[in-house]
């Protein structure tokens, strides 16, 4: 069974002007929203669990007035895209799915990927495995676990409640990753793809996705990622925030480990949480903005 959020449900989305466009990925509908010049460098902004492409609202503007072309996906079962049963996510499925909208479907080129939270983790794995297409990788409040390695107390944390909650507030859940304060429409638009229960299959799921040991499906295709990106010579940027618990000691891990993160000033965005762009929209687009430029 595959569900399909009613448009009416994002009729009064604040500060998100862009109207949806739609592509065919493994029989799936996948939504996304563009800013910015036709014939600009392209940005794709890759959002994680359990928000979508609204995320990157403010990031976008910044980005289109830097002359830049945003192009903000929502992952399939997230936003406006397909929201397919619990069997068919999978770390693969995802990656795929992303794959086949950027060099599939809209054929790009010379592509900086942005990538926070899970779409770091499905970023990374595109980035390694289509070289060819990408120019940059932006990293902000992400990783690549591969299972050698124990996640954070806090993960595991969010990851039971994410379980267990016998009704699944994504509202709250944003919220709880940022430190300002989320206005009812801003809280409303985060559930505004997700009208029931059943809506929420890929939020629920996403958690059980993350490698946690070297047995997991996705162990041996993240390490190959990881071989990839230790010879990854192009720019690669980190912007993390100062206030993320779950990945923030990733950024140590890939400044050092590639070797496009050499040279570069890789900011703090101050006074932020996990969902950087929710807190500090402004400063991550031109971070990234200033990094695309600076880096032809």
């Amino acid at each position: 069974m595959v569900l399909r959020t009613d448009d009416v449900r994002f009729s009064a989305l604040p500060d998100f002007p862009y109207e949806p466009a739609y592509a065919q990925v493994g029989g799936l509908r996948m939504a996304y929203v563009t800013a910015g010049p036709a014939d600009g460098p392209v940005a794709l902004l890759l959002h994680g669990e359990p928000s979508w492409s609204f995320l990157y609202r403010t990031v976008m503007a910044v980005l289109a007035d830097a002359g830049i072309r945003a192009v903000a996906p929502d992952l399939i079962g997230f936003g406006r895209s397909d929201k397919p049963a619990a069997s068919a996510h999978t770390y693969a499925a995802h990656v795929e799915w992303v794959r086949a909208l950027a060099f599939d479907a809209l054929d790009l080129h010379d592509v900086t990927i942005v990538g926070q939270d899970w779409g770091g983790l499905i970023g990374l794995r595109v980035a390694a495995e289509r070289e060819d297409r990408v120019a940059r990788i932006v990293a902000a409040n992400t990783g690549l676990p591969t299972g050698e390695h124990g996640m954070p107390p806090v993960w595991w944390q969010f990851r039971k409640a994410v379980e267990t909650a016998q009704t699944l507030d994504i509202g709250r859940f944003v919220q709880a990753g940022c430190r300002t304060t989320l206005s009812d429409e801003v809280r409303a638009a985060y559930d505004a793809p997700f009208p029931t229960e059943d809506h929420k299959v890929a939020p629920r799921a996403m958690p059980g996705l993350v490698p946690v040991s070297l047995e997991d499906p996705a162990a041996p295709a993240n390490l190959a990622a990881w071989r990839t990106l230790r010879q990854w010579t192009k720019p690669f940027l980190c912007a993390f925030s100062d206030g993320d618990p779950i990945t923030g000691g990733m950024a140590p891990i890939l400044r050092s480990q590639i070797p496009g993160a050499k040279g570069i000033e890789h900011p703090t965005i101050e006074n932020a949480g996990h969902f950087l762009q929710e807190d500090a929209g402004d400063r991550l687009g031109a971070e990234i903005a200033r990094f695309i430029r600076g880096t032809p």
